[in-house]
């Protein structure tokens, strides 16, 4: 089984803070599985720490108010030509994030409010195909599973 994973989920220190979001539970499950470490930001050459991003109006911009959706969509376009060839069976990508959000991301405003939204990383991945699932969705049934055998 091939697994593409966010890489801040495996623990890369790639966030635009310059820290990660490791999840011990995910990276367990994937401790018999081939996986793909991705992101996209990092790829492109983006900075950490860089200031947060968030997608307003369907562009994404910065907290700084600068228009970054072209770095975003290059960043997105490297990532998918990284994976063409690959057999991928899913892809485990980070909550809320501008690039990877499944099932929410922040909505524009940088007060931390959530709308229901695809990151444009994400949305890439849907549009072709790929079954992708939200990092927070496969954690909360792991805990499920792994505390009905406790």
């Amino acid at each position: 089984m091939k697994i593409l994973v966010s890489a801040c989920i495996l623990g890369q220190n790639c966030k635009y803070n310059g820290k990660n979001n490791k999840n011990p539970l995910v990276i367990t499950f994937l401790e018999d599985k081939q996986i793909i470490p991705i992101c996209p930001e990092i790829l492109v050459g983006m900075k950490t720490p860089r200031p947060c991003a968030e997608i307003v109006n369907g562009i994404v911009m910065d907290e700084n108010g600068n228009n970054v959706h072209s770095e975003y969509t290059n960043a997105v376009a490297l990532a998918l030509s990284q994976i063409e060839n690959e057999d991928i069976d899913f892809a485990i990508l980070q909550s809320r994030s501008p690039t990877c959000g499944v099932n929410q991301i922040y909505d524009g405003s940088f007060r931390g409010r959530l709308i229901s939204g695809m990151g444009l990383f994400a949305k890439a991945l849907y549009q072709k195909g790929y079954k992708i699932i939200d990092v927070e969705t496969l954690s909360n049934e792991l805990a499920k599973t792994s505390s009905t055998f406790e």
